[in-house]
């Protein structure tokens, strides 16, 4: 393996704040700035092309061969939700800006890896997007929550206003952990969906924890035991359970999100390997991070290289039609993925995994002691 290259640069995050000296982030395109790319020239731009390699290429879980699936890698990438900088979209806060370049583009990478626990959690990690195909209405619902309007559970209006309470005025960037503890309040007011979004800190998932949160029928008829006595445990169980079912089984859908550091200034080798195998497991949603001065969301590895999407592109804000479909191309990457050496990783990351019902959730917990008793691989969280 190369070694991790030495570099002098500030922390993710904030590359409007430091566009004055001229520290523009690139997404392999030559002399343009990336903060004022347009769909079009992302979409037909000089693109380098997915490599020509026999190593293998996961994506969320997913393993493909690129010398024989390149059709089926790029399907796969087109169909995850591809949040970028927006504009004349309305006021965030009704007096505030109406655009985010230059200062969401973490804010757009929470989006993208909530859209893909929402694709997972409805649709399937299956479905695929085409642009000749009629969407189904749950997709649509799906995409109507991030829609850039002040009332969409996921919107830049809200994730922005609810950063405040996490001490982050509109309009500043934000690091993985903020939009990780921002996208946990949220998903408390989408009744649709009902997912628990759990931020495990200092490196540590507590599984009892996470099984309180999704199974809370436990608490309540535990409780409803405790106060009625064992005689009429049957009883009140049975209220729970017929509570639960009404309310989609047993089990809340589980968004699991780690905020991590995995070094000082730059990655610490020893984390990479264990890094890849979070992309191999079928519960990953990726990684939301990036490099000095910009936030990308990574959704797997080929090679020593991440594969990405960039939301560092402007595009204008989009409107519902009038019967309710919304307008997606613009919501789909439909060129190859862009690419960059996982040493220039900046270290502080945040990891996502969606557990759909518990015996998924069991399978996550029994897949990453394997990974923890790998003696070449450093642990990332306990």
């Amino acid at each position: 393996m190369s070694s991790c290259r030495e570099r002098d640069s500030p922390p993710i995050g904030g590359e409007g704040r430091r566009a004055e000296n001229n520290k523009q982030d690139r997404v392999r395109t030559v002399g343009m700035d990336a903060a004022t790319l347009t769909y079009d020239t992302l979409r037909f731009g000089e693109f380098e092309d997915f490599p020509e390699t026999s190593e293998p290429v996961w994506i969320l879980g997913k393993e493909y061969n690129a010398l024989a699936e390149k059709d089926e890698i790029l399907s796969d990438v087109t169909s995850r939700l591809w949040f970028t900088y927006r504009k004349n979209f309305p006021p965030i806060g009704g007096t505030g800006p109406t655009s985010d370049t230059g200062w969401g583009c973490m804010l757009r990478c929470g989006q993208m890896i909530l859209g893909e626990a929402l694709l997972c959690r409805h649709l399937g990690r299956d479905w695929r997007w085409a642009t000749d195909q009629k969407q189904r209405e749950d997709y649509i619902s799906i995409l109507n929550a991030f829609i850039d309007k002040k009332d969409s559970y996921y919107s830049i209006h809200q994730i922005a206003q609810m950063g405040v309470g996490e001490g982050k005025p509109i309009g500043q960037w934000y690091g993985p952990n903020t939009v990780a503890q921002v996208l946990k309040k949220l998903a408390v007011f989408d009744t649709w969906s009902r997912l628990v979004v759990h931020v495990a800190m200092d490196n540590t998932v507590v599984i009892e924890e996470i099984k309180r949160l999704c199974m809370p029928w436990l608490d309540a008829a535990g409780a409803c035991a405790e106060a009625a006595g064992v005689s009429e445990l049957n009883g009140c169980l049975e209220g729970a359970c017929a509570l639960a079912e009404e309310e989609t089984a047993l089990w809340r859908p589980l968004v699991l999100l780690i905020p991590l550091r995995l070094g000082l200034s730059d990655i610490n080798e020893a984390y990479i390997e264990t890094l890849k195998q979070c992309f191999m497991l079928p519960q990953s949603l990726g990684v939301i991070g990036g490099k000095p001065n910009s936030a990308h969301y990574f959704i797997g590895y080929v090679g020593e290289e991440l594969i990405y999407l960039d939301p560092h592109t402007t595009q204008l804000a989009v409107e519902p039609c009038d019967d309710g479909q919304v307008p997606d191309d613009t919501y789909h990457c439909q060129h190859p993925p862009c690419r960059m050496h996982i040493c220039e990783l900046d270290p502080s990351i945040a990891a996502g995994f969606f557990c759909k019902t518990e015996d998924e959730f069991d399978d996550w917990c029994m897949r990453i002691r394997r990974v923890c008793l790998c003696v070449n691989t450093a642990l990332l969280f306990a």
